[in-house]
This record gives C-alpha cells, sequence and structure tokens, in this order.
C-alpha cells in the first residue's frame, strides 16, 4: 500500500497537472486543431512546467534552499511556487493567447489563480496542499469541458475523483498535510477552474 500510495503521489504530482490538462483539451475539443498545432502547444507547456521545474528544483536541492522533494517547510515551498507563477505567465503570453485556445487560456488563468493564493496563504503561515489544489483544477476543469462541448465524460470524471480520493489518502498516510490543508487544496483549485468557467463556457 505504501508504494502504491507513493506511486499515485509521483504521478499526480503538481508539475503535471497543467500537461495533464492540455492534454485533456486536445483529447476532447472539438474544434479543429492540426498536428503541428497541437504540438507547438504540448511540447513547450510540457518544458516550462514539467523539465524545467525539475531542474529548479535539483538546483535549489542543491545549493541549499530546499532539503527534500516534500518541502516540509512553509520557507522551501515558496520558491517553487514563484518559479512555477513565472513559466505559467509565460505559457500564457508566449504560448497559448486566448485568440485561439480560451478553454486552455482559462484553464492556465485558473491555475496562476490558484497559485497566486497558496503563495498568499503561505505568508499567513497555511499550507495547502498543492497535489489537491491540482487534482481539484483538473477534476472540474474536465467538467467545465464536458459542459462547454456537450460530451459525456462521466467515467473519466469519476476516475479521477477516485484518484483524487488516493492522492489525499496518500496525504495523510504520510504525514504530508493535515486534513484541513487537504480539503482546502481541494476547494481551492474547484473553485479557481469554477471562476473563470465564466469567461469562456
Amino acid at each position: 500500500m505504501k508504494a502504491f500510495l507513493k506511486f499515485i503521489a509521483y504521478l499526480f504530482h503538481p508539475v503535471f497537472i497543467p500537461i495533464y490538462g492540455s492534454l485533456v483539451y486536445f483529447q476532447v475539443t472539438r474544434k479543429y486543431t492540426s498536428l503541428e498545432m497541437q504540438v507547438g502547444n504540448l511540447l513547450p507547456i510540457f518544458i516550462l512546467t514539467v523539465v524545467i521545474p525539475i531542474i529548479s528544483f535539483l538546483i535549489l536541492r542543491n545549493i541549499g534552499v530546499i532539503n527534500s522533494i516534500a518541502m516540509p517547510t512553509i520557507k522551501e515551498r515558496k520558491y517553487p511556487i514563484y518559479i512555477s507563477i513565472i513559466l505559467l505567465f509565460m505559457i500564457i503570453y508566449k504560448v497559448i493567447p486566448n485568440n485561439y485556445t480560451i478553454e486552455l487560456y482559462y484553464y492556465f488563468i485558473g491555475l496562476i489563480i490558484a497559485l497566486f493564493t497558496v503563495l498568499m496563504l503561505l505568508f499567513a503561515k497555511f499550507s495547502n496542499s498543492i497535489h489537491m489544489v491540482g487534482i481539484g483544477s483538473l477534476i472540474m476543469y474536465l467538467i467545465n469541458l464536458s459542459v462547454h462541448f456537450e460530451i459525456n465524460l462521466t467515467l473519466s470524471i469519476s476516475v479521477l475523483i477516485l484518484f483524487g480520493g488516493l492522492i489525499a489518502s496518500s496525504r495523510i498516510y504520510f504525514r504530508t498535510h493535515s486534513k484541513l490543508e487537504i480539503f482546502g487544496g481541494l476547494m481551492l483549485g474547484v473553485t479557481t477552474q469554477f471562476i473563470t468557467l465564466s469567461y469562456w463556457l
């Protein structure tokens, strides 16, 4: 069970949430998107949200700013969030301007709002589970896409909710977050995606 929960935590690590949402969009959209357009979006998103954050983490750990991947202290958690917010802004300004992928554009706007809120709460000495922020954002985004494109995605949404429960269980099992921090993270992810819905639905 320990190995399985650790695998789930890594599979839905926050760095993967932007690329997961992007892949979901191109799978369910009814708009015509050429292969060139998909690659032109997915490749830079993958580099900016997965490759660069991983390299940044290794650098921060090597210089002693971060001690472990769990980042147990509030101070340690701030630096990756700073980097992530900057990279997400780069994506919405350079990779996916809202004139042709508005649904994906506002997905990233929601992620930025969520991370900025997490950062502000860290200054107030309250830590949310970023894992739950990520899965909450992804679940709500899939629901939004289902409504927007009038596609039945009940099975996919149900599977994501199941994974959300497993992620919450892993956070409790490894004692990385309290139940309040887990619930707060989930609600933050869901709410920020819901807020952006009115701009593109």
